[in-house]
């Protein structure tokens, strides 16, 4: 019984000593690898914050090219029948979103939702527009349309979507 009492009293402390190790090891590991998460998160944003940044400038760029005044103004041809220029603007705005699309890598999924629900609404304006058209109608009388429906919309999809891409842009700052 001796015996065993002594190898009690020998093992019951070295076993302490070797959980209490064994917890502060365990702890400085974790302590180490949340440094290093913290340090590869921040090298991650140092490598794709320029990335971010200029997608968000595209997507401003995009809404504000895709904006129904922008488009009568860059494409307006007074020359041209109504449902050709209709034609002329839907073609214009793929080209952008097409051209834009894969900015969506670095938008956050809620912005780029906005980013087509605005590039849709824009095609929404300009086909009501255009079927109030007659075969008759002119590109300036489908312009003059366009001017008409944007001023009884009051703030566009566009509009409100350049906004939270500016605040979500500021968000990464």
């Amino acid at each position: 019984m001796d015996a065993l009492l002594q190898i009690a009293l020998i093992i019951f402390p070295a076993g302490g000593v070797l959980l209490t190790t064994i917890f502060f090891l365990r702890r400085e590991t974790s302590k180490e690898l949340h440094s290093a998460q913290i340090e590869l998160k921040k090298q991650r944003q140092e490598y794709f914050l320029p990335s971010r940044v200029e997608a968000y400038q595209r997507s401003v760029l995009f809404m504000e090219r895709i904006h129904p005044n922008s488009l009568v103004m860059r494409l307006h041809n007074a020359g041209l029948p109504a449902r050709a220029l209709q034609a002329d603007f839907l073609k214009a705005i793929r080209e952008e979103y097409d051209h834009n699309v894969a900015q969506q890598l670095f938008v956050s999924p809620q912005g780029w939702q906005m980013v087509k629900n605005s590039k849709e609404e824009t095609i929404k304006i300009i086909n009501i527009a255009g079927n109030q058209m007659t075969a008759t109608s002119t590109g300036m009388e489908l312009s003059a349309k366009i001017f008409e429906i944007v001023a009884e919309v009051g703030e566009l999809p566009s509009e409100i979507t350049v906004t939270f891409l500016k605040n979500e842009l500021q968000d990464l700052f």
